[in-house]
């Protein structure tokens, strides 16, 4: 079978695999690596620039040589990591069990289910609150969980897919702005910045394309992005969060609670405060450019030689 063939069927197959299985509840690849890590930091760890561009070397360096090596396996390796590294399918999942929450007035349930979208404290979160830190989480999470990974595999096949995503895991584990990881987590962070700024506006212009499956405006999704997306701290999430706002016609931004500590973020859209019918609409959106983004990027390596 053609290289870019066999890329694009199991990009598909790997899609299809995540929608109706989702993410695997007991002996995780990507929890694996996370381990494996966090391992490798106990040895790697200073407080250092140096040290944390090491770490991230090795850490990805080792996950996309086995990469390269699984890739032999053409169509069924391709599969089988696509579904290893996509979330999209448990984000939807999780979304809608959070809004479920929400409207029967299980706030307390809903707190505990919001580590699994996002890092903020939910202890500080009342029903807004966490009906806007889901959101957002939706609409980021679309991007680093979903088209991203799928794009990076178009691109680089199975090196690809497992490489970008050990770049967003290690993101997501030192990346922080805090004491221990300002510089440690400086490579991870600017790393999975540079992996994510073209999946990022893919991801944007999905958004809004698809503004009309949910009742949004494509023209509100465009300028909210245009107008917002720069004043938010991450060249990427401003992106996604901006133009999901837009689409939705909800407001989003303002003081964002972490363990670490708060930052205040600037207002992406001008529309009211999101509700439980947002968040459920933002989900019927991401599964939406999903779709979109597993159909480009089968189209793009089908261009692979």
């Amino acid at each position: 079978m053609h290289k870019g063939i066999s890329t694009a069927a199991g990009l598909l197959l790997g899609f299809a695999l995540d929608r109706v299985l989702a993410d695997p509840r007991r002996w995780h690849p990507v929890a694996g690596f996370g381990t494996a890590a966090a391992a490798l930091e106990r040895w790697t760890y200073a407080n250092t620039h140096r040290a944390g561009i090491g770490h991230e070397a090795v850490a990805v360096g080792t996950v996309v040589a086995l990469g390269t090596v699984a890739a032999r396996g053409g169509l069924l390796a391709t599969t089988l990591a696509t579904w290893t590294v996509l979330g999209g399918r448990s984000l939807a999942r999780a979304g809608h069990a959070m809004a479920d929450r929400l409207d029967a007035g299980d706030v307390d349930g809903a707190r505990t289910l919001l580590p699994s979208l996002c890092g903020r404290d939910p202890s500080v979160l009342d029903a807004d609150g966490l009906a806007r830190a889901a959101l957002e989480s939706v609409a980021e999470n679309t991007s680093d969980a979903a088209v991203a990974p799928l794009l990076w595999g178009a691109v680089a096949g199975v090196p690809g897919l497992l490489g970008y995503r050990a770049v967003n895991t290690l993101d997501a584990m030192v990346g922080y702005r805090n004491e221990r990881y300002l510089r440690f987590g400086w490579a991870a962070a600017r790393t999975d910045d540079v992996a994510n700024l073209v999946p990022a506006r893919i991801t944007g212009l999905l958004t809004v394309v698809s503004a009309p499956l949910v009742g949004g405006s494509p023209g509100q999704a465009w300028q909210a992005w245009r107008r917002d997306a720069r004043k938010h701290p991450s060249p990427n999430a401003g992106v996604v969060e901006a133009s999901m706002a837009g689409a939705l016609g909800v407001r989003l931004g303002g003081r964002t609670q972490y363990r670490y500590g708060a930052e205040l973020r600037p207002t992406l859209g001008s529309g009211r405060s999101p509700g439980t019918e947002d968040l459920r609409r933002a989900v019927r959106m991401s599964e939406a450019v999903q779709i979109g983004a597993v159909v480009l990027s089968a189209a793009v390596a089908s261009l692979r030689r």
